[in-house]
């Protein structure tokens, strides 16, 4: 089947509609009809080429909603109309201890929602800034939110399990204080998630003007990190912190807000090293630095079911698909709160 989409045919390329191919759903896949999709960063990044291994044509997009249109023969948990969600990945090995684990993310043959190997034409996967999708069951979440919030479920399917994973992992709830530093697309939901886990939470920030938006997000203090007096006033108070930055900076200075025994967890995917941490600020208080990488299938939908008990879902602006490129320009500049969503009514216009 032939659908509309907007992807890109080279690095230096703006991306454009392009028509894409589908394939026909098999016994256990589900074929959806994509109502909207997320816009982040690994997007921005893999269709310029800036990581490596970018095949194209390129098609983002994995953070991905919309209503079942047909399921196969032998799908049994979904049916036509369903609203559902696809997350980062659209197939594992199926076998290995990580899948068996519900851990498909850690799984070496993971394969992305686009730009990942599939037999399917042109050879690897093309992603959600589509008109529609063909997924394995195993890799479909139901959403449970009501349908006029599915726009703003969207960003969860990354930005929502990137920052519930390391959360759940290490024991973010009542009596825990959490810092999240980094107040953008996956900032702005870790903050919120830990604040309806029953957490302490405490925001940094590299901007005064961002402190009434993270209090309104749910942060119980925000620090300015500029600020040394304020970042003093932290030392050894957390026993979480989930860094969601994607830019090079110093870890020292967050490593010593840590209580004894207490983790960072990095999110974020700099293009280039942070610099390296002084290793006593690890070994004096048997501190760790830890990396989480989204979730597992049952993770995300634990975390799509909380959300939806909790009324949570993402900041968002809705976009045409003919403005993504101006959008990405904008999300380099950091002008959106806090995460574009692509309205993929608009691939056909």
């Amino acid at each position: 089947m032939t659908v509309k989409a907007y992807g890109a045919h080279a690095a230096d390329k703006p991306l454009e509609s392009l028509d894409i191919t589908r394939r026909a759903p098999g016994p256990h896949d589900v074929q959806i009809d994509i109502a909207f999709c997320g816009v982040c960063h690994s997007d921005l990044h893999t269709v310029r080429a800036e990581w490596a291994g970018t095949l194209f044509p390129c098609v983002p997009g994995h953070e991905i909603v919309g209503r079942v249109a047909s399921v196969g023969a032998h799908v049994t948990d979904f049916k036509a109309g369903d609203l559902v969600g696809v997350g980062c990945m659209v197939d594992s090995c199926q076998h290995c201890a990580d899948c068996d684990d519900g851990l498909e993310n850690y799984c070496d043959g993971m394969v992305g929602t686009y730009n990942g190997a599939t037999a399917d034409a042109p050879g690897h996967t093309l992603g959600g800034y589509s008109e529609q999708i063909v997924v394995h069951e195993r890799f479909v979440l139901r959403v449970s939110h009501s349908a006029d919030q599915l726009a703003a479920v969207a960003p969860l399917l990354c930005a929502g399990i990137t920052t519930w994973s390391p959360l759940r992992h290490w024991n973010a709830g009542p009596g825990k204080r959490v810092g999240i530093v980094g107040i953008g697309g996956l900032g702005h939901m870790g903050i919120k998630l830990a604040r309806a886990m029953g957490a302490h939470v405490v925001a940094f920030t590299t901007s005064e003007s961002k402190r009434a938006d993270a209090l309104a997000l749910g942060a119980h203090e925000v620090i300015v990190s500029r600020d040394a007096e304020a970042m003093a006033s932290q030392t050894k108070s957390l026993d979480l912190i989930v860094n969601t930055v994607a830019a090079p900076h110093d870890l020292d200075a967050f490593l010593n807000l840590l209580k004894r025994d207490a983790t960072m967890v990095l999110v974020g995917a700099p293009a280039t090293p942070h610099p390296s941490p002084q290793v006593f600020n690890l070994i004096t208080k048997r501190r760790a630095i830890a990396g989480s990488m989204i979730g597992g299938i049952p993770e995300t939908q634990e975390m799509l079911d909380f959300c939806a008990e909790h009324n949570i879902v993402a900041d968002i602006e809705m976009i045409r698909a003919d403005e993504i490129n101006a959008a990405y320009e904008r999300m380099l500049k950091g002008d959106v709160k806090y995460r574009f969503v692509i309205d993929n009514a608009t691939l056909a216009a």
